[in-house]
């Protein structure tokens, strides 16, 4: 039977594809996991066609961006979500990333902007000052002979 304007099956509600929260927590979750080093953790949340556009980095695919990532394994020391949004899929975090580095100890404020399909982070694009995250990360410069 083809569902008509007026048949029962097209008075349902729509159901969203995440809860009403859900997408703000998988987000959390793997923000938390990531910036305290639990790579494991946070990969377990990111889809394997996991998109992912930054200052410094800008891939395709889940196992690239780890791999881009891995750099801040040692160097990351947690998080503090200043304010965050979630409109359906999308949710956007405000957070302070914090770090130590042989340069020194801080904190970088951050933005990153993530989509949630299927239980997973299927894109993510983050913004945050450059000088502030080099004064802790300095480019490495080359040795002189």
């Amino acid at each position: 039977m083809k569902a008509t304007p007026h048949s029962p099956a097209s008075q349902q509600p729509r159901q969203p594809e995440n809860p009403p929260g859900a997408a703000a927590r998988l987000a959390t979750e793997y923000l938390t996991a990531f910036y305290r080093g639990e790579f494991d953790r946070a990969r377990a949340v990111v889809a394997e066609e996991f998109s992912f556009r930054g200052p410094f980095l800008q891939v395709d695919g889940r196992d690239a961006f780890f791999a881009g990532a891995e750099g801040l394994k040692p160097i990351v020391r947690g998080h503090r979500i200043v304010r965050q949004w979630e409109d359906g899929a999308d949710v956007c975090s405000l957070f302070e990333a914090n770090l130590q580095t042989p340069a020194g100890t801080g904190s970088v404020l951050m933005s990153e902007w993530h989509i949630i399909r299927g239980g997973r982070l299927t894109s993510g694009r983050v913004v945050f000052d450059t000088a502030a995250f080099r004064a802790l990360v300095p480019v490495p410069r080359p040795e002189t002979s």
